[in-house]
């Protein structure tokens, strides 16, 4: 397909322009945008048919997602906050009260000036960027942006707030972000979804596994939480959050005693087999001891084991997991995560097509991130290379220790992009602590007034993908895409490659690669001698929209990922087993053990299925499907029985950290012992906080990462004088 083609029915002229939803999501849609030419206006949004992983349709979210680029909340001028005006929680709709508009050259000369002043007084260290994945294409996800503050000398940004314990758990495993593809789902003859809630976040991968389901296969949830996806499965496998290591291990056990392995294929592909069978065997991994810690029925341990190491030989077609996130955000999740990643190891899955494990695929492109983010610039700044490094998933103390945690000095900028930080950071009264700073001088990169908008000095308009021009991989496909920019930015949005390249001009950096847009970015992210971009090039993907990776093929034709040692990228060369994943119970959890007399229960501070993270939140048509989850929190009957507490009424969750105030929904969605509550806005929660008000900021076993789903809390119910706020 043409990426722009022209339409024209009478008087009404459009054109469709090849767009990529740029959202932190694994399926990165190919994305149709129809254009009207008169007035410049994108009226319709479809998912690309020619895509082999889109295939026509998109997700609830983006398929509404000109209500967001249109919505009269968008943030569309610079803005500086008014004299007088305390940062902190501002009125929904009413946030332009407290800022002023500003021209665009005002504004980076005063934000040049301030963070040179504050470099030189307190050091370029005390400027910090906050950002993640609101966009992950390669310009605005790390680009110019990485130039600007590695030329500055500023702290540089840990991004550990989502993957990086899996992201090391697979690493360690496989030496590669690898895995199966989606189109291969189709193929298998059981279906795990470990901690993936498919239908409402990966949406693309469904009619796959719907496809396998047709031809036979069963669908398999494990999850604590009755999700979307766990509701149309098979089976659903309610486990105790924190504990998914111990079930993967207690899965071994049954895999070695009834001697389901694949010998010829550990023999070949692995490493380290015999010091994890030593292991596996051990009598705390055997299904009743199992069952104790999980949750889980001994014996659906022992079915499960048993179908997952006999599928192949019973129906001639594989077993495959889709692991998601969930699991590594636990304290010992990377542990977790590699022992789930060392099963289709065992069983030889991944030499059949449909066959193996699918956590991220991201590790398939090799974009020039080098040539893009350019860290020999931190040579040219005033510290050299030697700059801290502050953990984004522990903002909190950042923003509140004079040594922003890990020594230097305190934080003295904070400039956030591509993120909602005073709503998804963890240990959120010490984040909001230190946002409310009237020292702590904050530049916010924004799209729509949030929660972080509340805290800013300066707010700069940013676009939508829409607007942008950019180039994309994936982390649940093997297709790299271009994404046109489709309309004009509305009002004076900049995006992060205009913003920080102009910035750096402002800060008198003379270096000429501040002057590189869009175009020269995109062209040096391609500047790759990598076999698996052969024909991935720059005129290529304008003009086909997509391009398939050039995986490595077998002498059948398939490319199936782990299946040979020549896919390997660890020490070993092959599939590693050691060190043996060894199971320890989250410290702030139960896991098994005596439950905390003061915080009884396990909280899971779940995300929406109609939000991204916090993007959407603002959007009616998403505020209107998510209604019933709304300020809820789920309980069992047992907990709720034991609390006097009734759906319907309001309760109070607590702990040593922080309090919310929600409305309680008593039923099946968890099981005793658990309860769950949505991440939404701070500002449109009671009280002005939301789950993370409950999140500590301790972190991961492997990788540094967040520990979201290692929280505990009681709950009491609330009387009916104290119910306003809910």
């Amino acid at each position: 397909m043409n990426q722009e083609e022209q339409t024209r029915v009478g008087s009404d002229a459009t054109r469709t322009v090849h767009a990529v939803c740029s959202h932190d999501c694994p399926d990165s849609c190919g994305v149709l945008v129809t254009v009207d030419e008169l007035s410049g206006r994108a009226t319709k949004l479809q998912g690309d048919p020619a895509h082999p992983v889109t295939r026509g349709f998109l997700c609830g979210k983006v398929a509404k997602y000109l209500d967001r680029v249109y919505s009269p909340d968008r943030l569309l001028y610079p803005m500086r906050r008014k004299q007088g005006i305390a940062k902190g929680p501002l009125v929904q709709g009413r946030e332009v009260e407290a800022f002023e508009r500003i021209s665009w050259d005002e504004a980076l000369d005063k934000i040049a000036a301030r963070l040179t002043a504050i470099a030189a007084e307190h050091g370029p260290e005390s400027v910090l960027p906050y950002s993640y994945a609101g966009t992950i294409g390669q310009l605005g996800f790390g680009s110019m942006d990485r130039r600007f503050f590695h030329r500055l000398g500023a702290s540089r940004l840990d991004r550990t707030i989502c993957a990086t314990a899996g992201t090391a758990a697979l690493m360690s495993v496989y030496g590669a972000r690898l895995g199966t593809r989606p189109e291969d789902f189709a193929e298998a003859g059981l279906v795990i979804a470990w901690g993936a809630n498919v239908h409402g976040n990966n949406i693309h991968l469904w009619p796959f596994i719907e496809q396998a389901r047709r031809m036979g296969a069963r669908l398999v949830v494990i999850d604590p939480y009755r999700t979307r996806t766990a509701a149309l499965a098979d089976e659903h496998l309610a486990i105790r959050p924190g504990t998914d290591g111990l079930l993967a291990l207690g899965l071994m056990h049954v895999l070695l005693r009834e001697e389901m392995e694949d010998r010829a294929y550990l023999d070949r592909c692995t490493h380290g087999f015999d010091a994890l069978r030593a292991h596996a065997m051990k009598a705390e991994h055997a299904p009743a001891a199992v069952a104790a810690v999980t949750g889980l029925a001994a014996e659906r341990i022992e079915a499960l084991a048993r179908e997952y190491g006999t599928v192949l030989r019973r129906t001639g077609r594989p077993s495959a997991i889709r692991l998601n996130y969930g699991i590594q955000r636990s304290e010992n999740g990377g542990t977790a995560a590699r022992a789930v990643c060392m099963l289709p190891l065992l069983t030889g899955a991944w030499t059949r097509r449909g066959g193996g494990l699918q956590l991220s695929t991201s590790g398939a492109f090799p974009f020039n991130q080098e040539r893009l983010q350019m860290p020999e610039l931190m040579r040219a700044s005033p510290v050299g290379r030697g700059t801290r490094v502050v953990n984004m998933s522990r903002l909190g103390a950042a923003l509140t220790r004079e040594d922003a945690g890990v020594g230097g000095g305190p934080v003295k900028a904070l400039v956030v992009y591509n993120s909602n930080a005073a709503a998804i950071a963890p240990n959120q009264t010490e984040v909001l602590r230190g946002l409310a700073r009237e020292d702590l001088f904050t530049v916010v990169h924004e799209q729509i007034f949030n929660d972080t908008t509340d805290y800013a000095d300066y707010v700069l308009p940013a676009p939508t993908f829409l607007e942008v021009k950019d180039v994309q991989g994936a982390y649940g496909h093997l297709f790299a895409q271009v994404s046109e920019q489709a309309i004009q930015p509305l009002g004076e949005a900049w995006s992060n490659v205009r913003l920080f390249g102009e910035l750096g001009r402002r800060m008198g950096f003379p270096e000429a690669c501040f002057d590189d847009r869009e175009e020269e970015l995109i062209a040096q992210a391609l500047e790759v001698d990598h076999p698996w971009f052969a024909g991935v090039t720059k005129e290529r993907l304008e003009s086909e929209g997509h391009v398939e990776l050039a995986l490595p093929k077998d002498a059948r034709g398939e490319s199936l990922p782990f299946s040979s040692p020549e896919w390997f990228r660890t020490a070993s060369g092959r599939g590693e087993f050691v060190p043996v994943p060894i199971f320890i119970a989250p410290s702030e959890s139960r896991g098994g053990s005596a439950r905390d007399a003061a915080y009884p229960l396990e909280f899971l501070p779940r995300k929406a299925d109609n939000f991204m993270n916090t993007t959407f939140a603002n959007v009616p048509v998403h505020q209107r499907l998510e209604a019933k989850t709304e300020g809820v929190l789920e309980m069992h009957a047992v907990d709720a029985a034991k609390r006097g507490v009734v759906t319907g009424d309001g309760v109070e969750v607590v702990n040593g950290r922080g309090r919310i105030t929600l409305r309680a929904r008593v039923g099946t969605a968890v099981a005793e012992g658990v309860v769950a509550a949505r991440l939404d806005w701070a500002k449109l929660s009671a009280g002005g906080m939301n789950v993370n008000a409950l999140t500590s900021e301790r972190l991961t076993d492997l990788g540094d990462g967040a520990t979201f789903y290692s929280t505990m809390v009681e709950v009491r119910r609330v009387a009916a004088g104290e119910l306003a706020a809910v």
